[in-house]
């Protein structure tokens, strides 16, 4: 069995977001270390052990994990979004609504071609995401 889960990456901000994510998606952080928590906490780069060296979240069956990336090592995302496929056109405008709040939007919730309704943005933490509710094709 192949399973395909996003990994993302965060500069300080691993535990808010994951916080924000499980309270709008519906989803339950499983697991969160900090830095300071991991058995080698000595050699954790950035030296930080307030940062986060892992967290993983369920929303349904679906898992989502993340980091803290050392200051030195972070890069922003680029090249991915992260696809968030909903039943109902109410919940893709809700979930567009309150994970897109304070970020930035590359494409106004609509109908397309493809969807009942369908936009993107790049939420408050720098991640990317498309929120799509498809038609029966």
């Amino acid at each position: 069995m192949l399973k395909l889960n996003p990994y993302l990456t965060f500069n300080g901000q691993a535990r808010a977001a994951f916080e924000f994510y499980a309270k709008v998606l519906g989803g339950k952080i499983v697991m969160m270390m900090r830095n300071g928590e991991a058995p080698a906490e000595s050699q954790m780069p950035g030296g930080n052990p307030d940062l986060i060296i892992h967290t993983r979240i369920h929303i349904g069956d679906q898992v989502l994990m993340a980091s803290d990336a050392p200051a030195d090592c972070h890069v922003d995302t680029r090249g991915m979004m992260v696809s968030l496929v909903v039943d109902t056109p109410a919940e893709a405008e809700r979930i567009y609504k309150d994970l897109g709040a304070g970020g930035t939007v590359t494409m106004p919730m609509t109908e397309t071609f493809w969807a009942h309704r369908f936009g993107m943005f790049t939420d408050k933490f720098g991640i990317p995401w498309m929120v799509n509710c498809e038609k029966q094709m």
